[in-house]
């Protein structure tokens, strides 16, 4: 089974996938994050100041690199995220402006730029959706029942963060992709998961959670800004 697990920023995707593959011992897929990605796309800039031409870029990047990792895991894996999220990280952004947290932007009248980043968005849309629905037998949604970690790098904008999540729900109900969702806890989440899908378990809940927390300690969350002058010195 080729299993996503959805949801927005904040959502508590990335813990919940590795906790899920420790416990069921399946492996799991994770995409370079765009903080990691953009010292090399957009070198000195927060992801705030990317132009709309720079963001294209950012989610091909992300589309691409994610498409390579599932590729060789065969037809059994754990995904942390997909590639809808690359589509709608855009798509909301046409709606709430480039920098979610301007309340000018959003409100200011589409220039040229804007207009054809919709477009060109628009059309990614429709061969992401296309992805998505050739690659997952089906999808965990998480809602976002989190709050946002203030980390200087995700948007902290409650209604960007609700008009990505249903625009998530509304497509996998298009794409007619089977999609369950989930709450609580992240032990309570993983015992849903198991139960729904039947999954075997190699070690308890506990275990796997301990586990997951030490994998995700060991994540360099440094701003990209932060990772651009290491990468220079």
């Amino acid at each position: 089974m080729k299993l996503a697990i959805s949801g927005t920023y904040s959502s508590g995707k990335t813990r919940t996938v590795m906790a899920l593959s420790h416990l069921t011992g399946i492996p799991r897929t994770l995409a370079k994050a765009i903080r990691e990605i953009m010292p090399e796309a957009v070198p000195g800039k927060k992801l705030a100041e990317v132009t709309p031409a720079e963001f294209l870029q950012l989610m091909m990047r992300r589309h691409v690199g994610r498409a390579v990792a599932e590729s060789q895991l065969g037809d059994h894996f754990l995904s942390d995220g997909s590639s809808l999220q690359e589509w709608l990280y855009g798509a909301a952004r046409v709606l709430h402006g480039m920098d979610p947290n301007s309340t000018t932007a959003a409100a200011a009248p589409p220039d040229e730029e804007m207009l054809f980043f919709e477009k060109v968005v628009a059309h990614f849309g429709f061969a992401f959706k296309q992805h998505v629905a050739q690659t997952y037998d089906a999808f965990v949604h998480l809602r976002h029942e989190l709050p946002i970690a203030d980390d200087g790098h995700r948007p902290m904008n409650h209604h960007f963060r609700t008009t990505i999540d249903e625009m998530l729900l509304s497509t996998l109900e298009e794409l007619r992709i089977p999609v369950h969702v989930v709450s609580g806890s992240f032990p309570d989440r993983l015992r849903r998961i198991v139960g729904l899908f039947d999954l075997p378990t190699v070690m308890t809940i506990d275990e796997a959670v301990a586990l997951a927390s030490a994998d995700y300690a060991q994540l360099d969350l440094r701003l990209e800004t932060e990772r651009a002058r290491a990468v220079s010195r």
